[in-house]
């Protein structure tokens, strides 16, 4: 095998285990408030201090008919609740009621185990992914965020 086989190889190896990991995280975490969509999920998590619709929209690349639909139903189970903008009485804030706090603390605490069991890995190599995850995401943001992103 010459070097240009191995740097193929090392790159598809590579591809494929992030798209492992990808699935591995998704299975685990599809199992965490099963009454809650995946974009559910999403939402909550985002939803970490009180925003304003149309930049939660934004940020979950999500049309406003969408998130509006989200936020009723997340409205509707008691987790979010709306507020008008203290800025612009124009405008909406969605913040978590105390149930959504909860919710979102056990989906948190939940991804971090799936983190855990997924990949295997010990505290120590956890915070070295972790920053470089980090460093890949402000570089994607920088380049601005894939078409068609669930959140």
């Amino acid at each position: 095998m010459n070097d240009s086989e191995n740097i193929d190889s090392l790159h598809g190896e590579m591809t494929l285990s992030i798209v492992l990991l990808y699935w591995s995280l998704h299975d685990r975490l599809d199992c965490v408030s099963p009454h809650l969509s995946k974009q559910e999920r999403l939402f909550l998590i985002r939803l970490a201090s009180p925003l304003r619709m149309g930049n939660l929209a934004k940020i979950m690349q999500a049309l406003p008919s969408t998130l509006t639909t989200l936020a009723d139903g997340l409205e509707a189970q008691g987790l979010v609740q709306r507020q008008r903008d203290p800025d612009d009485r124009r405008a909406w804030l969605l913040e978590l009621t105390q149930t959504g706090h909860a919710a979102r603390r056990e989906l948190l605490e939940s991804a971090g185990l799936a983190l855990r069991e997924a990949t295997g890995l010990p505290d120590a190599d956890l915070e070295t992914f972790s920053a470089l995850l980090f460093r890949i995401r402000d570089h994607i943001l920088a380049q601005g965020l894939p078409k068609g992103m669930p959140f």
